[in-house]
């Protein structure tokens, strides 16, 4: 398939291998860190939930939904989820504020000060919270239309859910926490849409996001579909790598979206959804049974149930989180492999992983536990070895 979009002949093979640096002891400090917070947000994520569930909460938190709403269904189900949000992102607050805000700035990945992070979280619980209001009608709805078959129902809804998503987050969510303007550098804009081109992607605009003010770390995407479409690139990223690596780095995110992968990737979150609501399904009843007078409701189609729907789901992800980063890593070395037979230029792209692992304080062989448990890409040293070794296919000629 990559031939008939691509015009060149074979890549830069000439120049010599580039070699995987050690990690700093910062950085493994850091890596060691992340292993921490990642437990515990694993262990929060549970816990939250099931103490919201346990001890009544969410019954009252209904109906106090319900007195506010009239005991009308619709709106005591979008206050209830939109409440949920917000006072499990208050509960939460000390933690995110220490992984999201402190230890950032201890370990100087981060410019951000406190008042912008404060607002970009409450900004987040706000999109949360309306989020949740919009949609959670959804899966309650279909509970009392088909309590037998709601699960299936719910998780086929997943996948236009998604896409929605995807329509308009370009337009109104992103905007609302980053500042988006057009390409300052008009040459190398220049040179990322005739690599667009290239690949087959049609016209669209390309962006830069002042994300300095905010942190070190550097970024880049294709999103949006139609008239959303975008390539957008972090200012962090065009200021620390060179037009070539920043090539690189275009080829592999236009990649993602030549071979639809954020197609697979919308099946696939259908699919755990659908596996996580049919647990909810066999598990609940006898649950609700057992402990009605605790939970607070005797229904699953109670929109109270909503922390025992997630502390099922949860779960569920968590079991599954193995095979779903093994999708996600073989899914980024197709996005490797078509950065490469794009830009035909092998040497850029592992100087692009080692510059990675330096400014955001990677570790390039991160170990098994990580790699299954962690690890949505091919670790750091992998990945420049596979650029180091990989010879595009010679180019179709053209017609």
């Amino acid at each position: 398939m990559l031939s008939s979009v691509l015009l060149q002949q074979q890549g830069d093979t000439t120049s010599a291998e580039v070699s995987v640096p050690e990690p700093t002891e910062l950085a493994l400090r850091y890596h060691r860190g992340n292993t921490a917070i990642w437990a515990l947000d694993l262990v929060l994520g549970l816990l939250i939930p099931a103490a919201v569930l346990w001890t009544g909460f969410s019954a009252r938190l209904r109906s106090f939904a319900a007195r506010v709403g009239r005991s009308r269904w619709f709106p005591t189900v979008a206050l209830h989820g939109a409440l949920y949000v917000v006072l499990v992102s208050v509960a939460y607050l000390p933690f995110a504020w220490y992984a999201g805000f402190a230890r950032q700035h201890e370990f100087g990945l981060s410019n951000q000060s406190a008042g912008r992070w404060l607002g970009d979280w409450g900004t987040g619980v706000l999109v949360g919270a309306a989020g949740a209001a919009l949609v959670l009608w959804v899966p309650y709805l279909l509970l009392r239309w088909s309590p037998r078959r709601w699960w299936l129902w719910t998780g086929l809804a997943t996948v236009p859910l998604a896409a929605l998503a995807l329509l308009v987050t370009p337009l109104w969510i992103a905007p609302l926490f980053d500042r988006f303007e057009p390409m300052r550098d008009q040459v190398l804009e220049a040179r990322i849409l005739a690599l667009a081109a290239r690949a087959g992607i049609g016209a669209g605009r390309v962006y830069q996001v002042n994300k300095s003010e905010d942190t070190r770390l550097m970024n880049a995407y294709v999103t949006g579909v139609g008239a959303t479409k975008r390539i957008v690139l972090w200012d962090t990223l065009i200021a620390r790598l060179t037009p070539e690596q920043i090539e690189f780095v275009m080829a592999h995110e236009m990649g993602h979206f030549v071979l639809r992968h954020t197609l697979a990737l919308i099946l696939g979150a259908a699919l755990l959804a659908t596996l996580s609501l049919y647990a909810v399904h066999r598990l609940a009843g006898g649950l609700i049974a057992r402990y009605r007078a605790r939970f607070g409701f005797d229904r699953l189609d109670d929109v109270a149930s909503l922390p025992l729907l997630l502390l099922v789901a949860g779960i569920v992800s968590f079991a599954v989180t193995p095979a779903a980063l093994a999708f996600s890593r073989r899914q980024e070395r197709e996005a490797d492999r078509f950065g490469l037979e794009l830009t035909r230029n092998n040497r850029a792209a592992a100087e692009t992983f080692v510059r990675l692992q330096q400014e955001n304080l990677g570790v390039p062989r991160p170990g098994l536990l990580f790699t299954l448990w962690r690890g949505s890409h091919p670790s750091l040293a992998e990945r420049v070895e596979f650029a180091n070794r990989y010879r595009p296919p010679p180019r179709a000629p053209a017609p």
